[in-house]
């Protein structure tokens, strides 16, 4: 009978404290909205706002990638504030206005405004930038896969306005959108161009995870790449140079690699020195991937930059892409404890290092160049420059550019991967020492006088660019935080 007593005593006591669970923590609550489908999603609709009738929360929050950001937030990347500036890299980092010149990026090369500009921003800059014609949508329209197929991949090869003719007239200022990221039945993370279906192919990553798939769509775009010339320097294709590599290690030295490894990569001249070169963009990814600490930790683009936010009753990913420095590291009290100030202080501090190393490995790399110009004026005369010399001199100065290239072209100034970061620049500034010393040597023995500091002579680079004779903005410039490259070169020889 007692046990009877106590089994009873003890349900009802559950059952009280079960009733006060739900009733606290759920009576109180507002009804929690149901998920309906207000609409069907073709089977290939680009229009984003086609998804917004169906998905409006997430709608809304990817069009306010049209608005400017809070200025002052970043301490280096201003793209598109509050100010509505649109800031010059070439005038940001002055010795990329000499090692570019030769094509687009050293006439106009800004910092972007977001993804809803994507078309815009290109439509707008000089059209220099553009000269490798229907290739450059690659990243830039969601229409892109669909007109390889059309045209056969002729579109590579188009004239550029002829290209972006075939996208329909009311989506010509369409940049990434819904359909890039996402299966329009399911909503499952997608693939939706050949090139990184490729590239995942070639680094043996053809099924990444779902996390892994918050990462993967970003490096549809957020990527180098090259574009193959044949040889009417009519581009043939787009190309992620990833052969050798291998998930967690797409490394700067393969990158290289596989640059060098065909003549079709060569896309440009460089004026400074007339060697033909190849490029690289924007490769958060790589750099991002290559055993960066938050992806060792298992982290992914999504989780930075699309942090979960509520929205009435509903958990949606934000949209609204941006650095988290522009969101008030809203994402990183995630996971991080620590104060804003605090986490803010440790941002500056990898990003002052990053930028002091690359502005010492880019000067480095544009002294060199200019070497190179003085042999070639000296072997127009006449003289007769040790080939072994300069052979080694010519490999490693693009060992060096390319090193440089590619921290520049990253978008995190090195917090994506700072170990990385200072890896690679201090690579770079190694090969462009190496490289003047040999050419210093060679010029010696040939008889041609080699100042101390050699005059880069940036007005020649930095003004009067392109239709819009674009000059050197003073305001843009980044200094060295650290004051150490004044020290290496004087200010008067770089010839602004």
């Amino acid at each position: 009978m007692m046990k009877n007593r106590v089994l009873v005593y003890a349900l009802a006591v559950s059952a009280v404290c079960l009733f006060s669970f739900f009733v606290f923590f759920d009576g109180c609550a507002p009804d929690r909205a149901e998920v309906f489908k207000t609409a069907q999603i073709g089977g290939e609709e680009f229009d984003a706002a086609k998804w917004g009738e169906v998905f409006p929360l997430q709608y809304e929050s990817w069009l306010k990638t049209k608005e400017p950001r809070p200025k002052n937030m970043s301490f280096y990347k201003r793209g598109w504030d509050t100010d509505k500036i649109i800031w010059d890299k070439l005038a940001e980092y002055p010795f990329m206005a000499l090692l570019f010149n030769g094509w687009g990026f050293g006439i106009e090369y800004n910092e972007p405004r977001g993804h809803y500009y994507m078309m815009i921003d290109q439509r707008e800059i000089d059209q220099s930038r553009t000269k490798a014609g229907g290739a450059c949508l690659t990243c830039k329209t969601p229409y892109i896969s669909r007109l390889v197929k059309e045209t056969g991949g002729g579109i590579f090869k188009m004239p550029y306005a002829d290209a972006v003719n075939k996208i329909p007239k009311e989506h010509r200022d369409l940049g990434v959108t819904c359909i890039d990221c996402h299966d329009n039945k399911t909503l499952e993370l997608r693939v939706s161009r050949w090139t990184l279906a490729e590239g995942l192919k070639t680094i043996g990553k053809e099924k990444p995870s779902r996390q892994e798939m918050r990462m993967v769509v970003c490096a549809q775009c957020h990527v180098t790449y090259t574009v193959p010339k044949d040889e009417k320097m009519q581009s043939t294709n787009v190309v992620f140079p990833w052969k050798g590599s291998t998930w967690g290690n797409i490394s700067i030295e393969n990158i290289i690699k596989v640059l060098l490894s065909n003549p079709a990569n060569k896309e440009w001249k460089q004026a400074v020195t007339g060697f033909k070169m190849a490029f690289i963009r924007h490769p958060e990814f790589e750099f991002f991937t290559n055993q960066s600490p938050h992806f060792k930790a298992g982290l992914a683009c999504a989780d930075c930059h699309m942090p979960y936010k509520r929205v009435g009753s509903f958990k949606i990913s934000d949209h609204n892409l941006m650095s988290p420095l522009k969101d008030e590291l809203r994402s990183c009290s995630n996971c991080h404890p620590q104060s804003a100030d605090r986490l803010r202080a440790r941002i500056k501090t990898i990003q002052d290092r990053t930028v002091s190393l690359l502005i010492r490995a880019g000067y480095a790399a544009a002294t060199t160049a200019k070497l190179f110009e003085l042999a070639h004026a000296g072997q127009a005369q006449g003289k007769q420059l040790n080939a072994a010399l300069y052979a080694k001199a010519k490999s490693f100065y693009e060992e060096a550019v390319y090193r440089g290239i590619f921290i520049g072209a990253e978008n995190s100034i090195g917090f994506h991967n700072p170990d990385e970061a200072g890896r690679v620049l201090g690579d770079s500034i190694a090969y462009a020492s190496k490289a003047e010393a040999l050419l210093r040597q060679a010029l010696t023995q040939a008889g041609i006088q080699v100042p101390e500091s050699i005059n880069l002579e940036l007005a020649r680079y930095l003004n009067g660019r392109g239709t819009n004779k674009l000059n050197f903005k003073p305001a843009h410039e980044f200094k060295d935080p650290y004051g150490t490259q004044d020290k290496l070169l004087p200010r008067g020889a770089r010839g602004i």
